[in-house]
């Protein structure tokens, strides 16, 4: 089970609560919370802002109307949202061309450049960012759900188990095993921003 400080846990019970006595504003506790990190885990593992959303609205549909069957004592509502969108997400996997993705949304912050960076230096910076994606995009997606989980949401090794439905030494061997892969197929401009990204989280 995923840990979360007891004080933090009572809270998420008590809007639980409400929402399951019909209490509207419980529901919408729930999402102002979850929804902006649920959907960048969306977008992370099919991005496509459009499928990102629709997986979004299917996970809190599905969430809201089995909410009476979460149980606290198996994981926490962050744990169980997530398991139920990579769920959804791993419905939606397909093989997409390569475009250009902003992996500010993978991360959820954005990469800033120095304000007196040289134009070189700026476009080195981008054909990095742009390396990046690349390199993401053609991780398998469970390795990629497992990058996206520990670097893009921060989640512990036993979170990330819970998510993807393995062992927690399997989820620590994916997060190993996709960093190698990523590092093995960057440049060292390109790898040297992944590491700048991965120390962030």
């Amino acid at each position: 089970m995923s840990r979360t400080p007891r004080s933090k846990q009572t809270e998420i019970e008590a809007v639980i609560q409400r929402a399951l006595a019909g209490d509207q504003s419980g529901y919408a506790d729930i999402y102002a919370q979850y929804a902006a990190s649920l959907y960048r885990l969306c977008y992370s593992l099919l991005l496509n802002e459009q499928d990102a959303e629709d997986i979004l609205q299917e996970s809190f549909l599905y969430a809201f109307k089995n909410l009476h069957r979460y149980d606290a004592a198996k994981a926490s509502l962050k744990t169980w949202l997530y398991t139920i969108a990579v769920s959804r997400c791993r419905n939606t996997y397909r093989r997409k061309r390569f475009v250009t993705v902003d992996i500010s949304q993978w991360f959820g912050f954005e990469i800033k450049s120095a304000a007196a960076e040289a134009p070189e230096a700026a476009a080195i910076r981008r054909d990095a960012k742009e390396s990046i994606a690349k390199a993401l995009l053609e991780l398998t997606p469970r390795l990629r759900e497992a990058i996206v989980l520990r670097y893009g949401q921060g989640m512990t090794y036993r979170e990330i188990s819970e998510v993807m439905g393995c062992p927690q030494k399997t989820a620590e061997s994916r997060v190993r095993l996709g960093h190698q892969r990523l590092r093995k197929s960057l440049q060292p401009v390109g790898l040297g921003l992944l590491e700048e990204l991965l120390r962030v989280h």
